[in-house]
């Protein structure tokens, strides 16, 4: 006999719901909760973005209605295969047409058939199934038609019970390696201050007094002169994170360098983000290569006042406060700008000081990377164990039906 089972014969009900007459203008704060697809996440259901319908309107979709221990299954878009079970605490609630529900009969335990259907060999027979059609969807049929290894249901719900306990200290584990890299986090901050607090007695200058500085442009987009031949490196804030900048992701042509304000920038210059969405706005970096910018990039060109690294790092450790004196400017966008920047005052011991400062804080700096990237490796592992685990337990040697 098979070790499968069609999924269709042993389920009570497969079907998804439907829009709301009136749409998204039916949504109320209160009433009974829909269910959308934003609120089904692999193996657990997100509270964050459920909205309510009337008594009314619920009793028009009676046909969607969701129970206690109902499968619930994204159909369409980005997040077709996501899968959970519904709270008892949402019930009674309701779904929409992006999400199919699956009322297991008494032959088939609910949490079995969340576990079989989130394992990576099934998910990739969900994007098989859909493949090549022209809107990432699952029709009834082929929910109906899933093959399900088949287990008796003592068996099963051992199976969902055990994986329910080892993935609760999947998410434990998790937990505490973020807290750990954000541990790592703090540290790194912490180590830059005190790095440049202990300069409190060391001289300040100007910048803008003691460097030359500058800013790019945005050549044209409808002159094709401007970007082809293209084989000047052109930065954009996006470029400029902490990192490095040995390529760039668009160039400019020497027509645009000639005519559209542009400074061809030597290597060495350190650059800052003035403008940016999140967290650009403030973040420095240091050009390895020749290369212009746009607007947005505040440059400080190589001088004999501050070594680069050290500008670099300075600059690094007073992110926060950089980001501080746009804060209150007001206006549609919080953004800095050149008269800002050049008017920081930034400490400038001797050169010789400023390297030994660096050549110290880049040691301190790599026990913390070495820190960092073993939480990283960590949480890598981490992440990788539920997907592990679920495959292992949910195999395919069954007993038959």
């Amino acid at each position: 006999m098979s070790n499968f089972v069609r999924l269709g014969d042993r389920t009570t009900k497969i079907g998804s719901g439907q829009t709301p007459s009136g749409g998204y203008r039916a949504y109320s704060t209160s009433g009974v909760p829909l269910i959308r697809s934003q609120n089904v996440l692999m193996g657990s259901f997100s509270k964050e973005g459920l909205v309510y319908i009337s008594a009314k309107i619920d009793e028009e979709m009676r046909g969607s209605k969701v129970d206690r221990n109902d499968v619930l299954l994204n159909i369409t878009g980005a997040s077709i295969g996501r899968v959970c079970l519904v709270p008892d605490e949402v019930c009674p609630a309701n779904v929409n047409q992006h999400v199919c529900i699956i009322r297991c009969d008494e032959s088939l335990y609910p949490g079995y058939v969340e576990a079989v259907l989130s394992t990576p060999s099934f998910q990739s027979l969900i994007w098989q199934d859909q493949a090549g059609a022209t809107r990432q969807a699952l029709t009834k049929e082929m929910v109906e038609n899933f093959q399900i290894p088949w287990k008796p249901i003592e068996q099963q719900r051992r199976i969902a019970d055990g994986l329910q306990a080892e993935l609760s200290e999947v998410a434990t584990a998790r937990k505490a390696a973020q807290g750990q890299l954000r541990d790592v986090a703090l540290l790194r901050k912490r180590v830059m201050r005190q790095a440049f607090d202990a300069l409190h007695d060391a001289p300040r200058k100007v910048l803008g007094d003691w460097a030359k500085t500058t800013s790019g442009s945005t050549p044209s987009r409808a002159d094709k002169r401007y970007w082809s031949r293209a084989d000047i490196p052109w930065v954009k804030t996006g470029e400029v994170a902490f990192a490095p900048i040995l390529m760039t992701e668009e160039s400019i042509s020497r027509q645009a360098l000639k005519e559209c304000s542009l400074t061809l920038l030597p290597p060495k210059t350190v650059l800052v983000a003035m403008y940016g969405q999140g967290k650009t706005r403030g973040q420095s970096a240091v050009l390895e290569v020749e290369a212009t910018t746009n607007q947005a990039c505040f440059a400080i060109l190589p001088n004999g006042t501050w070594d680069t690294d050290f500008l670099y790092h300075w600059l690094m450790a007073s992110y926060e406060d950089l980001r501080g004196l746009s804060d209150g400017r007001g206006g549609n966008q919080a953004n800095l700008n050149g008269a800002l920047l050049n008017a920081l005052a930034i400490p400038a011991p001797d050169l010789d000081e400023q390297t030994r400062i660096v050549k110290r804080l880049k040691s301190q700096l790599a026990e913390v990377g070495c820190t960092h990237q073993a939480v990283v490796a960590q949480l890598a592992e981490i992440e990788g164990l539920p997907q592990r685990i679920l495959a292992q337990a949910v195999n395919t040697q069954g007993d038959a039906p």
